[in-house]
């Protein structure tokens, strides 16, 4: 066979479930840790995140009342399909400075994260609702719902687990995501979303921005169509984020204190964090 060039593959955002290029046309070269060239990548702007929030609030209202028992079948499905690209995975994730051997546990690590939340969605609302008394001829029932439109700036490494472990949470109890990717490592980021698309997730129920972090999470931030924002992915003060994010009483999640154990047993802490607790009264007998 004569010499053929390789298909250079256009990484693109992910947004309302198409794969379209910036609207400003601009993009960010994205660089192994050894400084080795590896791609070109969108580079999100302020109407980007406006196109990704209005489709999360689109998908929103199907998503969330979805059972969550087909929320579970949806989410284990990715895991499916995240294992079944398990090399892929791993090759995009030693870019970020990792072995082999490394990364392939990373990679692990991160499909069993996947599968872990999937697990929970039918069974957060009985670890955190509760049937109340009350003095009274009453039924009072407290029932977890979801946040809605949650921002999340991932963390930059791990580019894969870390990615996978602040949104799993987010989709298993019912909300909707715009992610702001990994700054420098971006790539298993995009390579997810085309899991996502190819998956039974609906599309709008991640959104996915690559580019500046400090470009676009004061935009979600100020976003008045967000209702809360996930700052784990933020290195440094996130004073003025969290400034931003008071304009319409978002929910924030701040960044941690140090450094985070993304190995370790995850709990049900961040299934927590974006739920709403709403607390509901019937008459007995009727």
């Amino acid at each position: 066979m004569p010499d053929r060039l390789d298909v250079r593959k256009t990484y693109k955002l992910y947004i309302g479930g198409a794969f379209p290029r910036s609207e400003s046309g601009r993009t960010v070269t994205i660089d192994a840790a050894d400084g080795t060239f590896l791609a070109n990548a969108a580079r999100a702007s302020r109407k980007d995140v406006r196109d990704a929030v209005v489709a999360a609030r689109k998908a929103f209202g199907g998503w969330s009342t979805r059972t969550a028992y087909n929320r579970g079948q949806i989410l284990y499905r990715v895991a499916e399909l995240l294992e079944g690209r398990r090399d892929q995975f791993t090759a995009e994730v030693r870019h970020s400075g990792l072995g082999a051997q490394a990364a392939g546990r990373e990679v692990d690590a991160a499909v069993d994260r996947w599968v872990w939340y999937a697990g929970w969605t039918d069974k957060i609302a009985q670890v955190e609702g509760a049937s109340n008394p009350v003095a009274g001829p009453y039924f009072n029932f407290s029932v977890p719902e979801p946040t809605g439109v949650v921002a999340i700036v991932a963390p930059a490494t791990p580019s894969l687990l870390g990615l996978v472990s602040v949104l799993a949470p987010v989709l298993a109890t019912g909300s909707t995501a715009v992610v702001v990717a990994s700054e420098p490592h971006p790539l298993p980021a995009v390579t997810l979303t085309e899991v996502l698309a190819t998956s039974d997730v609906p599309g709008g129920v991640v959104n996915l921005l690559t580019g500046h972090v400090d470009e676009l999470a004061p935009v979600l931030a100020a976003h008045a169509d967000v209702d809360a924002m996930d700052l784990t992915g933020i290195d440094g003060d996130a004073t003025e984020l969290e400034q931003a994010a008071a304009g319409n009483v978002k929910r924030v999640l701040r960044p941690p204190a140090g450094p985070v154990d993304w190995e370790a047993d995850p709990g049900v802490e961040r299934l927590r964090a974006f739920v709403e607790t709403k607390t509901v009264w019937h008459p007995v007998g009727v």
